[in-house]
């Protein structure tokens, strides 16, 4: 397993948690990755906290992925800005976003906002239960400690 491994995962996990005031207050949002910018798009709303946290210039940011089914927990950090990048949101609209917006992609409270990662802590768990519970009966038997997978830093 390796760096890659989280991007792959979290391609396949659907959302997490934004954390804009150093963990008073953290709200679900859905995230779309790129891998190649180190980044994770978000599509959102005016007037939510996130867009008014960074109307007035990109902000530091962190978020949260815990998938126990894809075998990925993070705790990730990055700045967070708007972003005016029509072909990114072209490249990112789905029916999932387009549910959210009336006036779809061209809604005038679309906000497309970008999270710049600088640094963060992942964990890669084994994502079958037979894994998990062979680990398990394997250390109950030898007295080592299970295999639980990978544990670095972005």
């Amino acid at each position: 397993m390796s760096k890659s491994t989280f991007w792959d995962r979290a391609e396949d996990v659907n959302a997490g948690m934004l954390d804009m005031s150093d963990g008073e207050r953290l709200v679900p949002m859905s995230h779309y990755p790129d891998r190649a910018a180190h980044t994770l798009w978000f599509i959102t709303a005016a007037g939510t906290q996130a867009v008014e946290a960074v109307e007035d210039g990109p902000k530091p940011c962190g978020y949260v992925i815990c998938d126990n089914g894809k075998g990925l927990y993070a705790h990730l950090k990055g700045s967070l800005a708007l972003s005016n990048d029509r072909a990114k949101l072209e490249e990112l609209w789905n029916t999932i976003a387009d549910s959210w917006f009336e006036g779809g992609i061209d809604d005038p409270d679309l906000r497309l906002m970008s999270l710049s990662l600088t640094s963060g802590e992942v964990w890669i768990t084994p994502t079958s239960g037979i894994r998990f519970m062979f680990n398990i009966a394997k250390s109950q038997l030898t007295g080592d400690e299970p295999d639980m997978g990978e544990h670095f830093t972005l």
